[in-house]
């Protein structure tokens, strides 16, 4: 992998990981297109941990906040959130039959209905969200709605399967309102891009770093926390002013283009 192609994986990752197009689907996708094959799990955890700089950045002050005062409600929600998430991705991870499911969504099978899923979950949350428009703050959420939207990002453990698209859908399905969707989901990443990445270190290190040099890491590392920390301020502008319809465009239109190459053309896959 040289320098240009790890800043390339770069920019999709950090670009991705917070619009909800699916940063691994890309990922993936890119990597297939490329023949990236040596050190790609090393690599790619990497970029998941570059991001979550991005994270802190953005919200330090809120990040703060929740370390200096742990006994409130965003802790409590965020920590309700994060269990449907661990239990569902141990179930996709550990237990059959679904583990044979996501060896194969990993391998590229359902790239391109991963995509279909995260359009539908898009135009879906947009058309719903009309009949609430103001919707709830962060301080009037629910149990309830922090197990649901923390199911939604475990479904998202699936390649092409947009996180932030997913999360961000699931706050807008419970009627929260667009800025405490987006804060929530992105507040959410922490512990899910963490514990992903911790998970996924012994695998990652085992694999090493073959084919991949220092620089090009370094580069890469570099571009997607950048890229990541854009990425948020663009999301947090575009759920508060405009609509998900034209992301979820574009994944419908990505999903219908994989399908085709992976059963006709057969250009990348």
């Amino acid at each position: 992998m040289n320098v240009w192609i790890a800043m390339l994986l770069g920019l999709v990752q950090g670009l991705c990981e917070f619009l909800p197009v699916s940063s691994s689907g890309h990922l993936l996708l890119l990597q297939e297109m490329f023949g990236v094959t040596e050190g790609a799990m090393f690599f790619t955890v990497m970029l998941h941990l570059a991001t979550l700089a991005a994270v802190f950045v953005v919200y330090w002050e809120i990040i703060i906040e929740l370390i200096k005062h742990p006994f409130q409600k965003t802790v409590g929600m965020l920590i309700l959130a994060t269990i449907p998430t661990v239990v569902i991705a141990v179930l996709f991870k550990k237990v059959e039959p679904f583990a044979s499911f996501y060896t194969a969504t990993e391998n590229g099978s359902f790239l391109g209905y991963g995509f279909l899923i995260t359009s539908a979950l898009l135009f879906s949350s947009d058309l719903l969200r009309r009949k609430n428009v103001r919707g709830r703050k962060m301080k009037d959420m629910r149990v309830g709605d922090a197990l649901f939207i923390g199911a939604m990002q475990g479904v998202a453990i699936l390649p092409s399967v947009s996180r932030s698209g997913g999360t961000i859908a699931g706050a807008l399905y419970t009627g929260l309102n667009r800025k405490t969707a987006a804060d929530f989901s992105f507040l959410m990443s922490i512990p899910a891009i963490l514990g992903g990445a911790l998970v996924e270190v012994p695998d990652a290190l085992e694999s090493g770093m073959a084919g991949v040099h220092w620089t090009s890491l370094a580069a890469g590392m570099l571009v997607a926390g950048m890229t990541g920390y854009f990425a948020i301020k663009l999301m947090i502008a575009a759920i508060k002013k405009k609509k998900l319809w034209g992301f979820a465009i574009y994944t419908a239109i990505l999903g219908i283009l994989v399908i085709v190459d992976q059963y006709v053309t057969h250009f990348f896959l």
